[in-house]
């Protein structure tokens, strides 16, 4: 989603990567592994959110306008801080998709490598999917995110919230859920009957996230549109 620049206060930043080709450890970001970048991922994440709170708090979002109807700098508002708050999301927005760039590569190589050392059916492979701490780690990266939930919905009832990340969603996974097309097929599938559903929440800097296992029975009968009550997005 692009950003609207039409503020004479919103910083300008360059496109493309803005804040260096080194991860929090100092690491030159195309040495990094898989995991790494995942890591790094999820730390660019929750500065994004900490940085959105912040947002929050003086009641603007990334396209309020800083000034008056006729041009002057709003006294209303600690525009100093939002405007290096708003550089600063900037810097990491485009990060991001750096990021995502790399780990998307990674997460390439390293299923074909998977697929190619543990065929299907093989005995190796649910063992090296149970105990690989590197592949886990990939099947358990969050794929989707909770962007609404109806009041008395199936999702509602299961305990699903808004910001919720979706680890797993049945026997689907961060790669299989192939643009959470998987995920509709599953609840199509399982109308009224339960499927299993692994959350993380919350994503405070200063802690890890709650997780959770909830029970979503998909059905058309609650009073609502479509079968679960809520909307995905893909991370």
């Amino acid at each position: 989603m692009g950003l609207r620049m039409d503020d004479i206060h919103t910083p300008t930043v360059p496109s493309g990567p803005t804040t260096g080709q080194r991860a929090a450890n100092g690491i030159d970001k195309d040495k990094l592994s898989l995991m790494e970048l995942m890591s790094e991922k999820t730390r660019v994440e929750e500065e994004l959110s900490a940085l959105g709170s912040v947002l929050d708090s003086h009641g603007v979002t990334m396209s309020t306008s800083l000034t008056t109807f006729d041009g002057y700098p709003r006294n209303d508002l600690d525009i100093a801080q939002i405007r290096t708050t708003r550089a600063r999301i900037i810097h990491l927005r485009n990060d991001y998709k750096a990021l995502m760039s790399k780990i998307e590569v990674g997460l390439h190589e390293h299923h074909a490598a998977y697929q190619a050392a543990h065929p299907p059916g093989s005995s190796s492979n649910q063992a090296t999917r149970s105990n690989g701490s590197t592949a886990q780690g990939v099947l358990d990266m969050p794929f989707a995110k909770v962007n609404s939930v109806v009041d008395g919905s199936p999702a509602d009832q299961a305990g699903l919230k808004v910001g919720d990340r979706i680890r797993k969603f049945g026997n689907i996974d961060f790669l299989s859920h192939e643009k959470l097309s998987k995920v509709a097929e599953t609840v199509q599938r399982n109308q009224g009957r339960n499927v299993v559903v692994r959350v993380a929440r919350g994503a405070r800097p200063d802690q890890a996230p709650e997780e959770l296992t909830l029970n979503l029975i998909p059905r058309s009968d609650w009073g609502g549109r479509g079968l679960l009550g809520c909307h995905l997005l893909p991370t």
